[in-house]
């Protein structure tokens, strides 16, 4: 036999006990023998560069180069699922769906819902080519080198059965962390000092978008897939579908299960919110889907979700442990957090030790004491909270929680606002949690979007004496943080990312300052009214009162924020940095105030605008966007395939309707303008239709039907 025969041979074996060993769970040799083939196979892959194949067992050990991700169109947008918290939703969609097949018989497919990273895998002539993640459900980021080194991801197919797989086809899933793993993780984070992870899907998250695929292989991420999509897929069957891959290599869930009433499908809700516990990895519900893909496709989408599936949330887990002490967290604006610290106590996977107690008044709320016993929940699975005290068992010796007076860090004595909950360190410029807090939250996405840096980075830039606030990041240069000159290509990234901030607008320079109690929200209210930076900073407190949505204490806060001679000094580095210290003329002159007071709900697709687009029309206007229907909202600026429900509650209420033409219509002619129509004018859309094709493609429909059975999964489980 030959090297280059070896080398073939070699590659078989090794991905038959990677299936076996991560997928099946059946190995038949030794970590030993295993590991003394693969080294094998790198050695006579380094003598034969000839030989190389990207999709080589080898590939899963990882690169220790840094690596950037490339953003990429999804072919079959991933949308996301509708959440129902009780068995009585659970029993309303069913009804739906059999009232929408007009009585046609119909299977559900039940599944764990994970609580991972939702990953899209696509597959070429049976070899692993792409894998990207969700990302905004359009776009998402190419970590194909990451994935690579995830075990129980196949990189090449196997072929088991007669059914053969596609060409082409992707398969899409969750990228998950398991306990264990999870816990050593968090272990030796703790014994280093560094931050824990709050949870798996966090650590599975922050691992696979590591620029280091050498990392992301040491974490020992798992995979399980949940959804088939193509042109050729094997049967009409989402269950069978699955089953089929299973036979190719994919891990599936063994918990999946094929049900023909209610009654099967609580019966299996109802095993899972117990057995679920002794999973190796996080769940927090159980996905259902109607099997058929024919019936899905006849089922079709609102604008946000197929009526064909539902994710059925499963309630928070309880456990009872004792508090030993109450520390204090500052954070970036000031806000003193006290956290409780418990005897160690395993809840929904997790050894718990900490949960937040929000504030004084809410500690005072439970008269918490020293040495009680609490009963502790994970919100949304994730994180801990106290939500009751055994007082029937109180330690006799158990003492009130005092609240503290002092900052914890440095010193300095708390201050609370008036109509707020919270108490402050009024050291902003000092305290140094808030320093780097706003310097993290300056960098941040929906703020100034430096993505090559981090908390991590800037805690370590702050250690280093490089910066002590958010103008110091311009003073940056590569070779401060080269380190020993291997570093040269991110420290690049770093000073370039930088430096392309003086392209953000305004509006979010304004959000990134950070001063207190002022959100993106209102850092937009306020950079629309006042136009320019120095029109804001010279505003009086009556002045800024004006803005709608501005109270007295935000006002307070940004006066004081512009008066203070520390805060001068840094605006005026920003200013000489380039950064945008006004609305650019564009922006000023498609301002109106015609949508001034309205409050706005948008539902359904669009042909002349994306639904972000028409978010940020609204507030150009002077309207004011919200997320759902009342009695106080002016009208709903309706697309096609308006939410049904949507609908009902606009008529119910007598909300008007919108037409995207009389909308554009509304805002080129506002002196024309007339009483939006009421919700009775309109045609209600069809209950079984495919969304016709937006020019959006935040809001993507349903591909066309296909002649082959295509899988319409086009959403995420999460």
């Amino acid at each position: 036999m030959t090297e280059q025969e070896r080398i073939l041979q070699l590659r078989n074996e090794l991905h038959e006990h990677n299936h076996r060993y991560y997928v099946l769970n059946q190995p038949v040799i030794s970590d030993q023998d295993f590991d003394f083939l693969m080294h094998e196979l790198q050695d006579l892959e380094a003598k034969h560069p000839e030989m190389d194949d990207p999709n080589s067992p080898t590939q899963r050990v990882g690169s220790d180069l840094n690596q950037e991700f490339q953003q990429v169109a999804h072919r079959y947008p991933m949308l996301s699922l509708a959440n129902t918290y009780n068995e009585q939703e659970v029993t309303e969609w069913y009804a739906s769906v059999k009232k929408l097949l007009a009585g046609e018989p119909f299977e559900v497919c039940c599944e764990m819902k994970y609580d991972g990273l939702s990953i899209s895998l696509t597959y070429e002539k049976g070899r692993l080519t792409r894998a990207v993640t969700r990302g905004d459900g359009i776009h998402g980021d190419d970590v194909t080198a990451n994935v690579k080194t995830i075990r129980s991801i196949p990189l090449i197919l196997q072929q088991q059965t007669d059914i053969p797989y596609p060409d082409s086809f992707e398969i899409r899933g969750e990228i998950l962390m398991p306990w264990t793993v999870f816990q050593r993780l968090n272990e030796e984070r703790e014994e280093a000092g560094e931050q824990l992870f709050a949870n798996p899907r966090n650590a599975a998250s922050g691992t696979l978008k590591s620029q280091k695929s050498e990392l992301v292989a040491s974490r020992q991420l798992d995979a399980y897939l949940y959804s088939m999509l193509g042109e050729q897929l094997p049967t009409d069957g989402h269950f069978e579908n699955l089953e089929t891959a299973r036979s190719w290599g994919f891990k599936i869930s063994e918990g999946m299960k094929k049900t023909t009433s209610l009654d099967e499908i609580f019966e299996y809700i109802h095993f899972w919110d117990k057995e679920r516990k002794n999973l190796p990895v996080a769940t927090d519900g159980i996905v259902l889907k109607v099997n058929s893909l024919r019936q899905q496709r006849a089922l079709g989408f609102t604008a946000k979700s197929p009526r064909w599936a539902i994710a059925y949330k499963f309630k928070a887990e309880r456990a009872r442990t004792r508090l030993v002490e109450v520390t204090y967290q500052v954070g970036r604006t000031g806000a003193i957090t006290p956290v409780a610290n418990m005897e160690p106590v395993l809840l929904a996977g997790t050894t718990v030790k900490r949960a937040t107690l929000n504030n004084e008044d809410f500690i005072r709320s439970f008269d918490l004491h020293i040495g009680d016993y609490v009963f502790v929940e994970k919100g949304g699975e994730i994180i801990p909270k106290i939500v009751g005290v055994d007082v029937e068992n109180r330690p006799l010796d158990a003492q009130p929680v005092q609240f503290i007076s002092h900052c914890p860090i440095c010193g300095t004595e708390l201050v609370r606002y008036e109509g707020e909950a919270a108490y402050y360190c009024p050291n902003d410029a000092g305290c140094p949690p808030q320093i780097k807090g706003r310097i993290e939250h300056f960098i941040a996405r929906k703020a100034m979007n430096i993505e090559s840096l981090g908390p991590e980075t800037v805690d370590d830039y702050y250690q280093q004496g490089l910066i002590h606030n958010i103008a110091d990041l311009y003073d940056i240069r590569v070779d401060q943080i080269n380190g020993d000159g291997s570093r040269e290509k991110s420290a690049q990234k770093v000073v370039k990312g930088i430096r392309y901030t003086v392209n953000v607008p305004f509006e979010r320079v304004v959000f990134a300052l950070g001063i207190r109690f002022i959100g993106e929200t209102s850092a937009k209210l306020l950079a629309r009214h006042f136009k320019t930076m120095d029109a804001l900073a010279n505003a009086s407190l009556d002045e800024l009162q004006q803005v709608e949505g501005i109270g007295e204490v935000m006002a307070k806060s940004v006066v004081a924020y512009f008066h203070n001679e520390e805060n001068q000094r840094i605006l005026a580095r920003l200013k000489e940095e380039g950064l945008q210290m006004a609305l650019s003329e564009e922006q000023q002159q498609g301002l109106s105030n015609t949508l001034s007071g309205k409050s706005i709900v948008i539902s359904g697709v669009f042909s002349q605008h994306s639904r972000d687009e028409y978010k940020a029309i609204i507030e150009q206007h002077g309207g004011k966007n919200v997320g759902s229907i009342s009695a106080k909202t002016s009208f709903v600026l309706a697309g096609e395939n308006m939410g049904p429900s949507k609908l009902q509650k606009a008529q119910k209420l007598n909300i008007p309707i919108v037409t995207e033409q009389e909308f554009l219509q509304m805002l080129s002619n506002p002196s024309e303008n007339t009483e939006p129509s009421t919700p009775s004018e309109p045609s209600e859309p069809s209950e079984i239709t495919q969304p016709s094709t937006p020019s959006n493609p935040s809001e993507p429909s349903a591909p066309t039907e296909p002649s082959t059975p295509v899988q319409l999964s086009l959403f995420d489980d999460l």
